[in-house]
């Protein structure tokens, strides 16, 4: 059935755009600790993690990446490693969450709009970040469960490059989403595609290549670089709903950052050219 009036969404990607590592990557110390993978893993994913850092992935390194994921969790337990996360989750995740990314997605909930975190990890770890981030959907790479409740290395839903467009696109017809009034925000040259989707993209802590994108393109850069806990962010204030003036700020705040971080940047482009 229609809806009988357009709604809007702000869709995020996760990885360096809401938190500052690869939520994935990020439970590698967990999962050894779970008897999951050994500490050679453990070594090889601190270095993924740290490539991924310095200076973003490709679409080259992030199918590398995903083959050598593939095949470290077949046979992982899904309930274990649900568990894991649950148990890992505020200890790992609550402290790398962009102060920056928290305020923006106040301030769309505020707005009215959806928030959906569209992302290339596993949904076993993405669902649980989302919920703890207040997140309306999750979109999120699926694995095949076989029937001995373990995964077989296999891929059932690859949410990556045109694949997360054509995600945001679903959405926005099953939940009447005007994607012209809709946000997108992500650091990486292979989400063009899902920025490209809405009326409203946005580069954060962009790739080199997603920067000249978004320079070319006129999109607004931002610079989101204070992780903090969201207990910690406004004394007595959770992610749940807000008092009017604070949401007021909120909103406030989140335009005023992203304005200034647009003119810089194109203060810094201009003078390039020049």
């Amino acid at each position: 059935m229609p809806h009988s009036s357009p709604r809007t969404a702000a869709f995020f990607d996760l990885d360096k755009t809401v938190i500052a590592k690869s939520s994935t990557l990020t439970f590698s110390k967990s999962f050894y600790r779970g008897g999951l993978i050994n500490r050679r893993a453990v070594l090889r994913t601190a270095y993924t993690q740290f490539i991924f850092l310095a200076g973003g992935a490709d679409h080259d390194q992030m199918e590398r990446m995903r083959e050598y994921l593939s095949a470290l969790c077949k046979g992982w337990n899904v309930q274990q490693v649900r568990e894991i996360v649950a148990e890992a989750l505020h200890d790992l995740i609550d402290p790398i969450i962009y102060d920056e990314a928290a305020s923006l997605i106040e301030a769309h909930h505020t707005a009215g709009r959806d928030v959906v975190i569209v992302s290339t990890s596993g949904a076993e770890v993405v669902e649980p970040i989302g919920e703890m981030l207040g997140a309306d959907r999750v979109v999120a790479t699926r694995m095949v469960v076989g029937e001995d409740g373990c995964f077989t290395g296999e891929i059932d839903y690859y949410a990556y490059g045109p694949t997360k467009a054509e995600a945001v696109r679903e959405l926005a017809e099953s939940e009447g989403y005007d994607l012209a009034r809709c946000y997108a925000y992500s650091d990486s040259i292979t989400d063009v595609p899902m920025l490209e989707a809405v009326g409203h993209p946005h580069a954060v802590n962009p790739d080199r290549a997603l920067r000249r994108e978004a320079v070319a393109r006129e999109w607004p850069v931002l610079v989101f670089n204070r992780p903090v806990r969201l207990k910690q962010r406004v004394p007595g204030l959770s992610m749940a709903a807000r008092p009017a003036w604070v949401a007021a700020a909120a909103v406030g705040a989140a335009a005023a950052t992203a304005g200034l971080v647009w003119y810089a940047s194109r203060r810094r482009a201009t003078a390039a050219a020049a």
